[in-house]
């Protein structure tokens, strides 16, 4: 049976608990520059209609780790763009890889896309969520803290997009508390804070930092938003993510960011690098972790 994975929910707690054990054996082999092959013979397609650094490279990257071969499809270069359907390009574009990986806009667009594949399809980022994303922020908490079970993590900032939506699905998931401090007209979708439960709590800024384990922030203007960044950075005036605000967590706790991030906006270059900071561990735990997603959808029986 062909397995996608569009949201978290896609996999079982199980699942993702066997995903992570994975890849902390996959980057522990990794680092001892052990050679990997599992994954030899197979092909992984990359369809980009947003712009990547991180996505790109980490599955192209992670794919080429584990002996197999990554081929990026820009949607620009594609027949997509010149009005080919998006059931027409999944149909025969499965005929040719073990997987693809799609980073679109609506969410519609990769349900669609999924609808008509006979591999399995990742959302690599869509409008509704970021779940490749948060795979490598729940295992970089992991890593640093311990098990995410019972943590908070206060997310600052831009409640309606698409990271703070997975960060919901997350917690109910996961069973952690996440504080969402965000200004009014971007707040979490009530259909998103419904489905969350108590685990999401809607509060101010210093409530939502006081004793977190985790603080977590986004860029307050994300790709097609680029025309309302002016007013998008009135109404995020006060949630920037800075040292006097950290000092409210819990001692010892870590930052994420997802990146890119526009320094001295939603977050300042002292936290970015401070030794609090687990950013740039999460960047690289997006490949590692994808590295284990693709074995586990790939290598099914």
């Amino acid at each position: 049976m062909i397995r996608h994975f569009l949201r978290l929910s896609d996999l079982s707690a199980a699942e993702h608990r066997a995903l992570f054990d994975r890849t902390h054996a996959l980057k522990a082999s990794w680092k001892k520059r052990t050679v990997e092959t599992t994954l030899a013979g197979r092909t992984l397609v990359l369809i980009f209609e947003k712009a990547s650094t991180r996505t790109r490279l980490s599955f192209e990257a992670g794919m080429s780790q584990l002996g197999g071969t990554a081929i990026t499809l820009p949607y620009s270069d594609s027949q997509m763009a010149r009005g080919e359907p998006l059931s027409d390009t999944a149909r025969v574009t499965s005929r040719y890889c073990d997987a693809i990986m799609v980073r679109t806009f609506g969410d519609d667009r990769i349900a669609e896309f999924a609808k008509h594949a006979t591999v399995p399809v990742i959302n690599g980022l869509t409008d509704g969520g970021h779940p490749v994303q948060l795979l490598a922020d729940l295992f970089t908490i992991e890593e640093r803290l311990g098990p995410v079970k019972g943590k908070v993590v206060a997310w600052i900032g831009d409640a309606a997009s698409n990271m703070a939506r997975s960060w919901a699905e997350a917690a109910r998931l996961f069973d952690f508390t996440l504080r969402i401090a965000a200004p009014k007209g971007y707040t979490l979708p009530a259909a998103d804070l419904a489905a969350a439960g108590t685990h999401v709590q809607p509060v101010s800024i210093a409530d939502a930092v006081s004793g977190a384990d985790v603080v977590t922030t986004d860029v307050w203007t994300s790709m097609g938003q680029e025309a309302e960044s002016a007013k998008r950075r009135d109404a995020f005036a006060e949630y920037q993510v800075n040292a006097a605000l950290l000092a409210k967590a819990k001692p010892g706790a870590i930052v994420l960011h997802c990146l890119p991030a526009h320094r001295g906006e939603e977050i300042t270059a002292d936290v970015m690098d401070s030794p609090q900071s687990a950013i740039y561990d999460e960047a690289e735990n997006r490949m590692h972790v994808q590295k284990s997603l693709l074995e586990k959808l790939i290598l099914a029986p």
